[in-house]
């Protein structure tokens, strides 16, 4: 379950800087948004975020977000609800990225003396498209569990993702993690589909509700309209997704020209 939220661009007055935001909880493999809230204009994401998830069943959950959500609360907040964390660190949390970057750092091995222990785990994914070659390595490590004060704490991961254009340059980005998930629950292999998989909210829901519904061309802004038409999109999106999908486009023109025909098949 993804945490992440977007304004509605239509929605901000002419000469300021905020509209409406509105903060989601999306399922990205399904392409179903849980629940959504409204950012109040003198809050933010992280104030909500709590009570968002206080509305949902987080039994069996995962859930996943940018470096804004990885707060201490709200990770407590998960795992008491019988769900699990999974948060990309940056430097917004004293001393986390620090334990985790020393961790993966190489040691090196003074002479007659044994190498470090560690119990570091690996997994690779190579993908070609576009003109372009994405690598993404993972390195996941349990040992921070016993020794770090974030709370359930299991695994911390080093994610490495590097793209190669068709002129063969290179960029490299480098990400720390955490999360409560044990690693015999969930390996390398599984932590890095988790972590790609969390950007699916961009992509499956951000980009379609911009893009193909033009939300953010909309001028609706009297009273809730504009929440509205953000939970019709997701309505419609979700209703798409149950359908298995993948031409939002293509889907939106159809129901436009042979109404009857969509409306028989959300029937069916």
């Amino acid at each position: 379950m993804a945490l992440d939220g977007k304004t509605l661009r239509g929605t901000i007055p002419l000469g300021e800087t905020r509209g409406v935001h509105l903060l989601a909880a999306y399922l990205p493999k399904q392409g179903v948004v849980l629940a959504q809230m409204q950012v109040d204009e003198k809050s933010n994401e992280i104030t909500h975020a709590p009570k968002l998830l206080a509305t949902l069943d987080l039994r069996g959950v995962v859930g996943s977000s940018d470096a804004m959500f990885d707060q201490r609360t709200l990770s407590l907040q998960i795992v008491q609800a019988k769900g699990d964390y999974l948060w990309i660190v940056k430097d917004n949390q004293e001393g986390l990225r620090e334990e985790i970057d020393v961790l993966f750092q190489p040691h090196r091995k003074l002479a007659a003396t044994s190498a470090l222990p560690n119990d570091f785990r690996t997994s690779r994914t190579v993908e070609k498209g576009h003109g372009r070659k994405d690598s993404r390595t993972i390195i996941t490590s349990s040992l921070l569990a016993g020794y770090s004060t974030w709370p359930e704490l299991a695994q911390v991961f080093k994610l490495e993702n590097q793209r190669t254009d068709a002129l063969g340059v290179s960029e490299t980005e480098v990400r720390y993690g955490v999360t409560s998930l044990p690693a015999p629950l969930a390996g390398p292999k599984r932590l890095l589909e988790l972590t790609r998989g969390h950007w699916g909210v961009e992509n499956g829901l951000h980009y379609r509700r911009d893009a193909t519904f033009h939300e953010d061309h909309s001028q609706l802004r009297m009273g809730h309209a504009p929440q509205l038409l953000a939970l019709l999109n997701n309505t419609v999106l979700g209703i798409l997704a149950c359908q298995r999908v993948t031409n939002v486009a293509h889907a939106r023109r159809e129901f436009a020209y042979q109404f009857d025909k969509a409306l028989h098949s959300l029937a069916s």
